[in-house]
């Protein structure tokens, strides 16, 4: 199977004024026709940098994408680098030049003279059409490797690649379907998650199986490549039958679904309904739950009671127990729960309270505790967590878990 290599060239990629999103893009598309990324490479404009990475994005892989530094400025030198590394000069064609003259023409303006090195390409290479701007593409043909050279703007870069691109490579090396799937997870670790799949998880196999993480949600990508698009769906069907037998209720969700969806599909087949009272999270849960179209089928509604006067006077936790545990503790966690329960009058309910931070903990109850407490049809199931990171990171943990507790339990 090919490889390929990313460059991604330009001052602005390195000092935080522009984020590099053809990278994201040319990989995608790559591996939409099994072709993979095994190497991405930032450099500034400096043309011995340009050539260094050139060569090493060789030294990866037999496909290399560069991107940027085909302007017509001073500090637009990846021309000028490929042909240093395929060791030619660079020469003018006569017949790009007429197209960036034709294309300032339309726009009824003189082409400045600083746009001729445009008309420029290594000698040995061919230009790449640019039907959106004045920067024509490059393609090398080197030692086995092929090198494109495509602008950095986004729009002509689109353009190019999927007009030129990907169908020369697709001749090169004809089309293999590629098909992915999504096997999402929470609960355990990644590392935890890796152990259970034993060698699943190993490169030299088809479908590899790669892991992404956020926010505790674990994220198995199937990539499964053949040369007819039903044998690749069969690969990825026969791997995302093999995680769901081994990692069984850690996995949550298929593909796109999100936690909070699953478990409001949950509650709405099995017509039940929750209710929630937060304190650390301060209704996250709440808008986690209701960023799902159709939530008022079983979400009534809940409290944020961040202080412990609200607590007390909004859900009725008795101000001796707060007293006695703390506002952070398994007892007024449980009271939450189950005073929210019964004010809603709900099958389920959830309550968290916790120290976010970043101030506010102790040696015995650190900033990132989290006590979620979920009562089901006649239980009060509290468990303790510690989250690390930051306040927004400990509160989005602690939704999460919430939801997680809650749909297991409704599985239950």
């Amino acid at each position: 199977m090919n490889a390929a290599s990313i460059v991604s060239i330009g001052n602005e990629l390195l000092n935080g004024h522009t984020t590099d999103t053809n990278a994201t893009y040319i990989c995608q598309q790559l591996l939409s026709i099994g072709i993979p990324v095994v190497s991405v490479y930032t450099v500034g404009d400096d043309i011995h940098k340009i050539v260094a990475a050139l060569k090493r994005a060789a030294d990866d892989a037999d496909i290399v994408i560069a991107t940027g530094g085909l302007g017509p400025t001073d500090d637009d030198i990846t021309r000028q680098a490929f042909a240093e590394y395929s060791g030619v000069k660079l020469q003018i064609d006569s017949a790009l030049l007429d197209k960036i003259r034709e294309f300032f023409a339309k726009r009824n303006t003189q082409m400045p003279e600083k746009n001729t090195i445009q008309a420029c390409i290594p000698q040995g290479a061919s230009p790449i059409e640019n039907p959106l701007g004045t920067a024509p593409g490059i393609l090398v043909e080197k030692g086995g490797k092929t090198l494109f050279a495509l602008p950095g703007v986004p729009f002509e870069m689109k353009q190019m690649f999927e007009s030129f691109v990907l169908a020369h490579l697709k001749r090169q090396g004809g089309e293999r379907f590629v098909v992915i799937r999504k096997v999402r997870c929470f609960g355990e670790g990644e590392s935890a998650i890796a152990e259970k799949l034993g060698n699943l998880m190993e490169r030299s196999r088809n479908p590899i199986i790669n892991s992404t993480v956020d926010a505790g949600v674990i994220t198995l990508h199937i990539v499964a490549s053949a040369i007819d698009k039903q044998q690749a769906e069969q690969l990825a069907q026969n791997d995302l039958e093999n995680l769901r037998s081994l990692l069984g209720d850690l996995i949550f969700g298929i593909d796109e679904q999100t936690l909070p969806e699953v478990v409001g599909q949950q509650l709405a087949r099995l017509h039940k309904t929750v209710a929630v009272a937060e304190s650390c999270t301060g209704g996250l849960v709440a808008k986690l739950l209701t960023d799902i179209p159709g939530s008022s089928e079983y979400f009534t509604g809940g409290w944020v009671t961040y202080s412990n006067k609200a607590k007390v006077e909004q859900l009725g936790v008795s101000a001796r127990l707060i007293e006695q545990f703390g506002a952070v503790s398994e007892q007024v966690a449980s009271a939450m729960a189950q005073a929210a329960k019964n004010k809603a009058q709900t099958d389920f309910s959830i309550a968290i309270t916790g120290i976010a931070g970043p101030a506010g903990g102790t040696e015995q109850k650190p900033v990132g505790l989290v006590y979620i407490a979920v009562t089901t049809y006649n239980d009060c199931i509290t468990k303790r967590f510690l989250f690390p990171h930051s306040r927004g990171i400990v509160r989005l943990r602690a939704a999460l878990t919430a939801l997680n507790m809650l749909r297991l339990a409704l599985k239950g």
